[in-house]
């Protein structure tokens, strides 16, 4: 059984975590300025499943047919999924020029959401759930309640009428990004805030290359 799940049931990746958050306020490190909302695909390696153990997967049970054989089932993971990952790409044209289009990628993973404060970036909290899990779905669980400013930044994939609600009830002020409703374009004054707030949440994405790149984040 991987190391990460003998942690997360001994309950110790939260003690851990709680240690070091109170270890960076007890160096001045507050979170007093706000908090940017965001989450990222962390990879893992894609499994060699037969039609059985995938349909038993798509329906969140364990693969009891492997229960017998502890080995197999150790080698197996049976909670990272599939999901698309959307990126934008400029393909050239017959002409040389090029055009902006939508594209989409598939990874095998899982999704950590966290919380960072918006001075120091450090992480205040965090959760972590398979890739097709819904970003916006996970605001109410990595919101910092010890954070001492009002103001959430998130991307358009958290704006919803329940996480709107859940911000204003918790005395939040939201600067998730207006989403373009289907059939109409952002109003002048929707995309210049839109542009004032990415400057702001763009911070997250640092975070986020230092877990892959530098600390070389992989799920396992």
């Amino acid at each position: 059984m991987a190391v990460r799940v003998h942690l997360t049931r001994a309950g110790a990746i939260d003690e851990l975590f709680a240690t070091f958050d109170g270890w960076l306020k007890g160096k001045g490190y507050l979170a007093m300025s706000g908090q940017i909302i965001d989450a990222s695909v962390i990879a893992a390696p894609p499994q060699r499943n037969t039609d059985a153990e995938k349909a038993t997967l798509r329906e969140d049970k364990i693969l009891d047919a492997m229960a017998a054989k502890p080995k197999k089932l150790a080698q197996r993971d049976s909670d990272a999924r599939w999901t698309l990952k959307r990126a934008k790409a400029r393909p050239a044209k017959a002409d040389g020029t090029k055009a902006k289009v939508e594209i989409a990628v598939p990874m095998f993973g899982y999704k950590t959401h966290v919380s960072i404060d918006r001075e120091h970036g450090f992480f205040r909290r965090f959760t972590v759930t398979s890739a097709a899990t819904d970003d916006g779905a996970q605001l109410a669980n990595v919101l910092d309640p010890a954070n001492t400013a009002s103001d959430v930044w998130a991307d358009t994939a958290y704006r919803s009428i329940t996480n709107e609600a859940h911000l204003a009830n918790h005395g939040r002020r939201s600067k998730l990004h207006c989403q373009r409703q289907p059939g109409n374009d952002l109003t002048p004054s929707q995309r210049n805030a839109n542009r004032v707030r990415f400057k702001v949440r763009s911070t997250v994405e640092t975070v986020f290359a230092g877990q892959k790149h530098c600390v070389g984040l992989f799920g396992t």
